[in-house]
């Protein structure tokens, strides 16, 4: 989760073209427009999409919703030195118990689950090989094998200790830091969401950076129309979604050649390498925070994998694509 610059623009559109986002779910020759609001947040661009007709109350939802994530980015950046995540990974080296906030402890609390559920392909404390990968991608250097394993050696989800009944946290591992890069996003859109409808605003959709949390359908519509992956080229079916939420972890397109080799900015916390798969999976469930921690394990586990989990996750469900030979092989995934 890197630094942002805030820079709050409001327009109005007539087709949406976010990340994964299309159009409404309308007739081909319905043009309906909508008001949207942009701002920086965690690292990335935050889009809203409102329905609505008053102006005035719409910007002063939106306002309000960005507010409310620049709120959260002081609770999950791993870049803030001063923010919660980053006091609580320096606790590690006196290995104290820490009393967390409310919205810290949540997201702690489900990332843990999905850590246990997948045997640890979702890692919460992979903040040291994180930061190791980042220089790589920006060195354009490979980080060596002695680097890898020195941040191996501090990674791993059962090193966060959590206790409900006082929502505290303990790190056993001196030097082990957290990153929420594939659950954070999630998290603060769900809360944007209900920013927005505290303001009236539920015909909407939240765009953070690719993570889509969706509320009521616009006027005359059965949902917010979204590609599947956002690859235009690509056979993935359109979707026309309502109330719930779509997330997409992948390669196809972010990557970084290495010595000749093709790196995900996604990290594998088995191998502490970036993932190599060229594979991309597009996770809707009912909330961003299920959608996103969901994105985040599945392109780890890989397809066969994620057909076993996934058939425990209600109203859940996933494609995946697979690029090969310059050809994009889509499979889905529903749940039972």
């Amino acid at each position: 989760m890197t630094k942002s610059t805030s820079r709050f623009i409001m327009s109005r559109v007539a087709l949406l073209t976010l990340s994964t986002l299309v159009s409404a779910g309308t007739s081909p020759n319905t043009c309906l427009a909508y008001l949207k609001y942009q701002d920086n947040c965690m690292g990335t661009q935050f889009t809203l999409l409102i329905d609505h007709d008053d102006e005035i109350n719409a910007e002063t939802g939106a306002k309000a919703a960005f507010e409310e994530a620049k709120r959260l980015e002081l609770v999950f950046s791993d870049y803030l030195g001063d923010s919660e995540l980053s006091m609580l990974s320096d606790s590690s080296y006196t290995m104290k118990k820490q009393r967390l906030s409310d919205d810290l402890f949540s997201v702690l609390k489900h990332g843990q689950g999905v850590s246990r559920d997948t045997n640890g392909s979702f890692d919460m404390t992979i903040g040291q090989l994180s930061r190791l990968w980042r220089i790589a991608r920006f060195k354009k250097t490979m980080p060596s094998q002695a680097k890898i394993s020195r941040a191996m050696a501090m990674t791993g989800y059962k090193h966060l200790k959590l206790f409900p009944k006082t929502k505290e946290a303990r790190l056993t591992l001196a030097g082990i830091e957290l990153d929420l890069g594939g659950i954070a996003k999630g998290y603060t859109a769900d809360r944007m969401l209900k920013t927005l409808r505290r303001h009236g605003l539920s015909r909407c959709i939240i765009d953070a950076g690719g993570d889509l949390v969706i509320g009521d359908p616009p006027r005359k519509s059965k949902g917010w129309r979204i590609k599947v992956g956002g690859l235009e080229r690509s056979a993935s079916p359109y979707l026309e979604l309502s109330n719930c939420a779509a997330a997409t972890s992948g390669d196809i397109e972010q990557f970084v050649i290495l010595n000749g080799k093709r790196f995900s900015h996604l990290i594998d916390p088995f191998s502490g390498l970036g993932l190599t798969t060229q594979a991309q999976v597009t996770i809707i469930a009912p909330t961003g925070i299920v959608a996103d921690s969901l994105a985040s394990a599945c392109i780890v586990l890989g397809i066969e994998k994620s057909k076993k989990y996934l058939r425990n996750q209600r109203q859940t469900e996933a494609y995946f694509m697979l690029r090969n030979d310059g050809q994009v092989d889509l499979t889905y995934i529903g749940s039972d």
